[in-house]
């Protein structure tokens, strides 16, 4: 896969930042519902674009690594710097 792919496939299916794989598949329904060639405003064109489009992401996503840093951690984990978070009192 080539970064042009890639960011291709974010426009089709209008991922602008992070998103998990539930939200994209939302996003998926969501877009492959509307342009649906069966639907009435349907286009078969676009509908087979959002779908190569889901394909990529997904391989991406199925495939990223991430970089186990502390920096990632808090980025995916915004409470974790609170001083009362809850999960600091298993290790007590």
């Amino acid at each position: 896969m080539r970064y042009e792919d890639f960011e291709k496939a974010l426009e089709s299916l209008q991922i602008v930042s992070r998103t998990t794989p539930a939200e994209l598949k939302y996003k998926y329904q969501k877009l492959s519902k509307k342009y649906h060639p069966d639907m009435p405003n349907g286009d078969e064109k676009k509908f087979l674009e959002i779908n190569e489009a889901y394909k990529v992401i997904q391989e991406y996503m199925k495939n990223f690594r991430f970089q186990l840093n502390e920096e990632e951690f808090h980025q995916q984990n915004p409470f974790s710097n609170r001083p009362d978070d809850w999960f600091k009192s298993f290790n007590s």
